[in-house]
């Protein structure tokens, strides 16, 4: 029976962090798109659940006459929602990072970004 081996487990747990280091940059880096309403609203996230953009066609704002909504009208209501999910994120990061401060009681655990 092989003795346990301190060195060897160290350098294994090192390369199983690089690991998930790369996967979480790679999750950082998948897209996928949501649609609702025929494609009229389209969402834009990562593997990460991290919102990345949003897209409104006039016809989800005007559909009798999309013609009547202009640009800027568009691009100021997207803006608007991609702040409003943008600042909903960074607060439930947050609450999670808060709770789990209490969880593990300071210990200073380093847990890799984005498990929670």
């Amino acid at each position: 029976m092989k003795g346990f081996n301190i060195q060897q487990m160290m350098k294994q747990a090192q390369q199983m962090q690089k690991k998930m280091e790369d996967a979480q940059l790679e999750l950082r880096n998948i897209e996928v798109t949501g649609e609702a309403g025929g494609g009229v609203i389209s969402v834009v996230f990562n593997a990460k659940h991290e919102f990345k953009s949003i897209k409104i066609k006039p016809e989800a704002l005007n559909p009798e006459n999309p013609q009547s909504v202009d640009a800027e009208t568009v691009e100021m209501l997207e803006d608007l929602i991609t702040s409003a999910i943008k600042e909903a994120n960074f607060k439930a990061c947050k609450a999670i990072e808060q709770k789990m401060n209490s969880v593990t009681g300071g210990m200073g655990l380093n847990l890799p970004p984005g498990l929670f």
